[in-house]
């Protein structure tokens, strides 16, 4: 489908919606998520507060939607080039090494925002016209707003059945691992002035892999 062959009036919600997250996006490239007021996306994103909030309910469901976008990305990339098991995983967490390279704002931002949320949040559905915006070529397989858990138990599982699963560890236990990865790994990282994102991540993920 073309533009012309959404409604205008989602056209233009969607354009609006995604020029905040550009120009928040961008903001991060220097600054956390918390050091930016909303005035100062709106006037960089040339809109109102009113128009921000009407596409956005508060402030962190911004931080919510780049997560959103980027992982969408992300498992179009694996289902795209067939990865399973592990090769998903390291292929997730290289690409968190990029983007905190790209943009160094957004990872702290949202372990920030997690430490004061009881749960992982849920990604935002996304608009028809929206999703042909953000994927053109890949709208179908790009609505489904992306469940991170679903992705972690679904490796683990083929992970298991490929025989690449370290000995003793239930598939369970392997996903609650992923999150202390995901996460921690990075974090830990940053508490030892580390660059080296990547190899925190493979020190960690080389205890739930077999050897």
């Amino acid at each position: 489908m073309t533009e012309r062959s959404y409604p205008l009036r989602d056209v233009k919600k969607a354009r609006t919606r995604i020029r905040l997250y550009e120009t928040g996006l961008s903001m991060m490239k220097t600054r956390r998520f918390g050091e930016i007021m909303v005035d100062e996306i709106c006037r960089e994103a040339e809109t109102s507060k009113v128009t921000f909030f009407k596409c956005f309910p508060q402030k962190e469901a911004l931080l919510v939607y780049f997560m959103r976008v980027w992982l969408t990305n992300r498992m179009l990339e694996i289902e795209e080039a067939g990865k399973r098991g592990f090769g998903a995983i390291r292929h997730l967490l290289d690409s968190v090494a990029t983007w905190h390279e790209d943009v160094p704002g957004v990872m702290p931002s949202l372990i920030a925002f997690l430490a004061q949320t009881d749960m992982h949040p849920c990604m935002p559905e996304l608009g028809e016209a929206e999703v042909h915006l953000l994927f053109p070529g890949r709208e179908e397989a790009a609505a489904e707003p992306p469940v991170l858990p679903a992705l972690f138990r679904r490796c683990m599982l083929e992970a298991q059945s490929e025989g690449t699963l370290a000995p003793g560890i239930e598939v369970d236990d392997a996903v609650k691992l992923l999150w202390t990865v995901f996460y921690g790994a990075f974090l830990t990282a940053r508490l030892y002035g580390s660059s080296d994102i990547r190899g925190f991540y493979e020190l960690h993920l080389g205890r739930l892999e077999k050897s």
